[in-house]
């Protein structure tokens, strides 16, 4: 998520009880920040350098009214109690028993508010009915998986006065209720990973199957690597679970009575596992290792030295470490591209060294000037390119090699007018296959090329209501699409599930499910897959600038560090190595990002740059 935007939730929408804490570091805040007395202004970035802020929840009061137990529930449901068993004491025993935090999370832009004057009493006294009001963003269901949602969310909560003459909820909301700040604070974005799965239409590719972020949030304070582990063992999320495999035995589990699970003093973690597994072969179990060893990234910063998993009776099945990580399926999706792509002002494709140094063409025919180009994208093992004609209406595939022959594909474009209104960038997934969208207002298509050959495939796009594909980037493990889509003057950002039938001679595929990505922006420009989950775009907000920053793929925004800014920007490009640059077409010209630094010219004169893919 994106960072706060003024006060925190719990302190927007109610004010603060005098009996809450807050710590920081496990100190009071009071003690977490000092003034100095000497020395320039210079910027601080806090998420950085601050440790992390939390909330100490407080049980209610002897005697305390309606209106005051209805404030310190929600006030604990936004601190960082692991078991909410602060929350619980202001719940009747019946409505413990009964609630479920753990089914979801509702996130709300300014958190739930009450109206204390609008609370009605029942007929008989002894219980008062409070509405709960806000405006929803998203929630995050059972399993962790978060949804933008979009509209007035509207609740009661009931109290009751008990036999000891103290006030308590009786009846509540489903889950949790926090606003978007708080959910910010209490809640950090996972990537589960699994294997994308083999389909019909495969036939006797022999491609390895590359592991595929599913992106999750899970609580801070509740033992987040054991939550983690339980998560990944009950599978992938609905979204993504058509697409993608576990090696992970059906019914798998952490071991009856394991309790909390921690590196050692080695930084290796052992997982104990039930039955299940227990007769799981070598190359199976280590499959399942590689699925929690990349996993265990996004949860633990520094990482873990070696992963370990054991029977139901303590014996070990395989360990694995990062290097036999790597070697099962490499964690970057795509090896660590040599060049940057661009076109130059002759039409021609040209390639930079990935730090410095100056543009030269690439070898073959897309970088010989003998067509014209207007967009082209490189293969991900850099041996092949495809590149779109000037005017737009053809597509072109050629390999990198010292002549190299162009050759002309099926793919044609019959849209009238601008070179707006036909052939889209093409992109390559990792799997070798060629995706390219024809604009054509008469005859809108999203197209895909076996190999990036033969005969075009047209792709059978679900939910687009109307809209027209306007960009297509494909993830280098083949089964997640990011598609800009133009319908009634506005380019919103989808991601789609890239599902595959039929037969390796007449394949069919399929995007479905498409959910929004970046909500909050009325209008995308440009787009490109910048790791597992995280996406870098381009575009403004309602009556904003335009922006360039990083969100999920789920909808949610990236806490990654924010970008500089950039005027005019047509092109951006990342890649699944994050540590090398991003590079965009502006008013500037082409440009590059280095890490720690700000946007840099590299030449003044080219358009639509991109990494492979």
């Amino acid at each position: 998520m994106g960072a706060d935007r003024g006060r925190p939730g719990w302190l927007r929408a109610r004010p603060l009880r005098m009996g809450a804490l807050l710590g920081c570091g496990g100190l009071l805040v009071t003690g977490c920040v000092s003034m100095p007395d000497n020395g320039g202004v210079e910027p601080v970035d806090v998420s950085a350098k601050q440790p992390q802020m939390r909330v100490f929840a407080v049980p209610p009061r002897e005697g305390a009214p309606p209106s005051e137990i209805i404030e310190g529930f929600l006030e604990a449901l936004s601190s960082d109690d692991p078991q909410y068993s602060t929350a619980r004491k202001y719940l009747t025993k019946k409505a413990d028993q009964r609630w479920r935090p753990g089914l979801s999370t509702t996130v709300l832009a300014d958190g739930p508010n009450t109206d204390h004057d609008r609370a009605s009493r029942d007929s008989d006294g002894r219980g008062f009915t409070y509405a709960l009001a806000g405006r929803r963003v998203a929630t995050v269901n059972e399993q962790h998986a978060y949804q933008p949602e979009e509209g007035a969310y509207s609740e009661t909560m009931h109290l009751t006065r008990q036999k000891n003459d103290q006030w308590r909820i009786d009846r509540l909301p489903a889950g949790v209720v926090l606003g978007e700040s708080d959910f910010q604070r209490s809640y950090q974005g996972v990537n589960k990973y699994y294997f994308a799965a083999r389909s019909s239409s495969d036939g006797s590719a022999t491609h390895e199957p590359r592991l595929v972020a599913d992106p999750v949030y899970m609580r801070r304070w509740s033992d987040p690597v054991t939550e983690t582990v339980r998560s990944l063992l009950e599978g992938p999320t609905n979204w993504l679970n058509p697409v993608v495999v576990s090696r992970f035995p059906t019914g798998t589990a952490l071991k009856k009575g394991t309790k909390a699970l921690a590196p050692d003093d080695r930084n290796r973690l052992r997982v104990p596992l039930n039955e299940r597994a227990d007769r799981v072969s070598p190359s199976q179990c280590s499959r399942m290792a590689a699925q929690l060893f990349f996993t265990l990234k996004d949860v633990i910063p520094s990482g873990v030295e070696q992963v370990e998993f054991q029977n139901a009776n303590g014996e070990a099945l395989c360990a694995l470490n990062a290097d036999e990580a790597e070697a099962i399926s490499p964690h970057r999706t795509a090896d660590s591209p040599s060049y940057q792509y661009f076109i130059d002002v002759e039409h021609r494709l040209v390639r930079l060294p990935k730090t410095e140094g100056a543009p030269e063409p690439v070898p073959g025919a897309l970088g010989s000037g003998e067509q014209e180009l207007s967009t082209a994208a490189v293969s991900r093992d850099e041996d092949r390119a495809a590149g779109v004609s000037a005017g737009g209406r053809m597509l072109f595939v050629g390999p990198l090699l010292p002549g190299g022959a162009l050759q002309e594909t099926k793919v044609r474009s019959a849209g009238k007018g601008e070179a707006e209104n036909r052939l889209t960038a093409p992109s390559w997934d990792g799997r070798g296959d060629l995706w390219v969208a024809d604009r054509d207002p008469d005859n809108p298509r999203l197209l895909w090329l076996g190999q990036g050959e033969g005969e075009p495939v047209e792709v059978k796009v679900a939910g687009l209501g109307g809209g027209r594909v306007t960009s297509v980037r494909v993830t280098a493990d083949g089964v997640r699409v990011a598609l800009l889509v133009e319908k009634e003057g506005r380019t919103s950002l989808r991601i789609g599930r890239v599902e595959r039938a039929g037969t390796a001679e007449h394949p069919e595929v399929a995007i479905r499910e498409l959910r929004k990505a970046a909500p909050q922006m009325e209008e995308v420009t440009a787009i490109s897959w910048a790791g597992g989950s995280r996406l870098v775009v381009a575009g403004k907000e309602s009556g904003g600038v335009q922006q360039v920053r990083y969100v999920q793929s789920d909808g949610s925004e990236s806490s990654g560090t924010a970008l500089p800014g950039l005027t005019a920007v047509t092109g951006i490009a990342a890649s699944e190595d994050d540590r090398l640059p991003l590079v965009a077409s502006s008013e500037d010209g082409i440009v590059r990002l280095p890490s720690g630094a700000n946007w840099r010219t590299v030449v003044k004169d080219g358009s639509a740059p991109v990494y492979p893919g």
